[in-house]
């Protein structure tokens, strides 16, 4: 395993689609295993988590951070079906930078187990469970020499961008952010400023973007002029809109190639090193 990898478990956006023209993507919505040497950290908790905690059950106790960018349902619905939660002996520390001071993280998903929403209550879960609430734009430090960067992102309820650096790379998280048309958000270039790796929020494309103004996503094109201004060495393609089948998908990352050479389209079960 390298020092520094990222695997995608969860790509779609909004609402998980399975079935025959969404096979090559995939239909899982966002979770992202991240793997700094022997350290894991989960980026948010979609419809993906189900299978990554298949694997990480495969390989005995699990130790792990989980950073949610927020905590719409898209985000977190795949949790109560997380085996590795039950286990216990497991751990994991919890971390959402956009609630405070109105909620807690433990408040919200614990009300997302709560009946009539789903039969098992948080209270069941085995593994042993940190809830940590901090404020985006402020780095949180998940210990043994791991400090994430973190910032505010435009979006609907909050959400917050991540920056994992280790072994001299760097990985940038950011998803379910608008943007402003002819204006680049000053928070994002800085937070993604000479990464190795950004994975964007690329919902639409610059021609859809009109149609949905205030929902909170962004566009691929806004993704490359991101990178070029922020100088961005690759650009990961992420949270798929459920209406891009396997065709849409293909031409996007045909048309991205073109414009920015090395750009991503992340498909599930991809693993890419920054």
């Amino acid at each position: 395993m390298a020092a520094f990898s990222v695997t995608f478990w969860g790509v779609r956006g909004s609402i998980a689609c399975p079935g025959p023209d969404t096979l090559r993507y995939g239909g899982n919505t966002a979770c992202l295993e991240v793997r700094l040497g022997q350290r894991v950290v989960i980026l948010d908790g979609g419809t993906g988590l189900r299978r990554l905690g298949a694997k990480l059950d495969r390989a005995g106790a699990v130790d792990a951070d989980i950073l949610f960018t927020h905590t719409h349902l898209d985000h977190i619905c795949g949790l109560p079906f997380f085996s590795s939660v039950y286990a216990q002996g497991n751990r994991f520390r919890l971390w959402a930078g956009h609630l405070l001071p109105a909620h807690t993280l433990r408040e919200v998903l614990a009300e997302m187990m709560r009946a009539p929403l789903f039969p098992v209550p948080i209270t069941v879960l085995g593994a042993e469970l940190e809830f940590n609430d901090f404020v985006a734009g402020r780095p949180i430090d998940l210990g043994r020499g791991v400090v994430v960067r973190t910032a505010v992102l435009n979006h609907p309820n909050g959400a917050t961008g991540y920056r994992i650096e280790h072994a001299g790379r760097s990985l940038c998280y950011v998803t379910d952010t608008e943007h402003v048309p002819g204006r680049l958000d000053p928070a994002v270039v800085e937070l993604a400023r000479g990464a190795d790796l950004l994975v964007y929020d690329c919902t639409y494309t610059d021609a859809e973007f009109p149609r949905y103004a205030g929902w909170g996503h962004s566009t691929w094109e806004e993704g490359v002029r991101l990178c070029e201004a922020a100088g961005v060495r690759r650009l990961a393609i992420f949270h798929h809109d459920p209406a891009h089948d396997d065709a849409a998908m293909d031409e996007i990352a045909a048309a991205a190639e073109e414009r920015r050479p090395g750009t991503i389209v992340t498909m599930e079960g991809m693993t890419l090193n920054p």
